[in-house]
């Protein structure tokens, strides 16, 4: 039953990172969006995507705060800057998006965009160094709490957030390609090549200081999962690039997805059976069932949730297909 709710946790958190990576890297892209009517388009090929895909970030809290309290608690106070930096970039680029259009004059739309910007960035590092904590360890002493916050800030820790953000921008731009008019797609098709090269290197440079990193060598209790899905995440992001060059936006984005789901599955692959690792007691760590909420609770949740599942996935799939295809002249305006 653990098994069954860490991995619908996981799935849950990996979709969002899917979903949500599109809008924090269109967010990002607003940067070169030169004009106000580019800006608009940018946001409108987004626009009836935006509310739902941060669903699954409030599924996934729910399970967090359902299933796995005690992990919740620790995960929340020994990972506290990454997940404050992330909430507040979600927090800023929802607002922003949405708080755009209110005023009139151009400068204060600006300053909103910029906001996005931000936002996007923060969303994107916060996450990132959020999944690089799990997988370097955490302080855990043996009275189930955790010592501090320094442990966050670590050369394997900015290299990841780092990565996270280049592959968040490569899956907007990705997405763009997707959506946009087609006679708008070329240059954004071009910044697509340049990034996914550009979130190469970076997951390159991760994985090379994570695999020097004593913290993250000692963590790591599957060390054929930590060495095999790097490679396959590295197989992915050359998948998009050849889907590129070849023209092929759908098999990109699909690559590039896969690319940012990856990291979840990593870090949940490379702990098992540990949620939490202690560097500091060996004997402290918090594994799955440990962390897990009692079985008749499982149970109860899951009578709760085997309704929900099925509805958000036809919601998504709904969004979907309503909404496919490229945006144009009649496309509705969303923010």
């Amino acid at each position: 039953m653990e098994l069954a709710w860490y991995a619908l946790l996981g799935l849950f958190f990996a979709t969002y990172l899917v979903l949500g990576g599109y809008d924090y890297g269109v967010g990002l892209l607003l940067a070169r969006r030169a004009t106000p009517a580019a800006r608009r388009a940018t946001l409108t090929a987004v626009g009836p995507f935006f509310l739902g895909n941060e669903v699954w970030l409030v599924a996934a809290v729910g399970i967090l705060f359902g299933a796995f309290p005690t992990l919740e608690g620790e995960l929340l106070s020994g990972l506290y800057p990454a997940v404050v930096g992330a909430l507040a970039g979600v927090v800023l680029v929802t607002a922003g998006v949405q708080l755009r259009s209110r005023p009139a004059g151009a400068r204060a739309r600006a300053g909103w965009d910029r906001v996005v910007v931000v936002g996007s960035a923060l969303a994107a590092l916060g996450w990132g160094a959020l999944l690089a904590g799990l997988l370097q360890g955490v302080p855990l002493r043996a009275d189930r709490h955790v010592a501090g916050v320094t442990h966050v800030f670590t050369p394997f820790v900015a290299a990841a957030a780092l990565a996270m953000l280049s592959l968040v921008a490569a899956q907007g731009a990705t997405f763009l390609t997707l959506r946009l008019p087609a006679t708008e797609v070329a240059p954004v098709a071009r910044l697509a090549r340049r990034l996914v090269p550009v979130a190469l290197a970076a997951v390159g440079a991760a994985t090379v200081l994570g695999l020097l990193s004593d913290r993250v060598r000692a963590a790591v209790a599957q060390p054929a999962a930590a060495v095999l899905l790097p490679l396959v995440l590295v197989a992915a992001l050359l998948a998009a690039r050849t889907a590129l060059v070849r023209r092929r936006p759908g098999l990109a984005f699909a690559a590039t997805s896969a690319a940012l789901a990856l990291p979840v599955l990593l870090v949940g692959a490379a702990l098992w059976p540990w949620a939490l690792v202690s560097t500091v007691e060996p004997g402290a760590g918090l594994t799955v069932a440990d962390a897990a909420a009692s079985g008749p609770t499982l149970r109860l949740l899951g009578w709760l949730a085997l309704p929900l599942l099925p509805a958000l996935l036809g919601f998504q799939a709904m969004c979907w297909w309503v909404f496919r295809g490229r945006t144009d002249g009649r496309a509705p305006v969303y923010w």
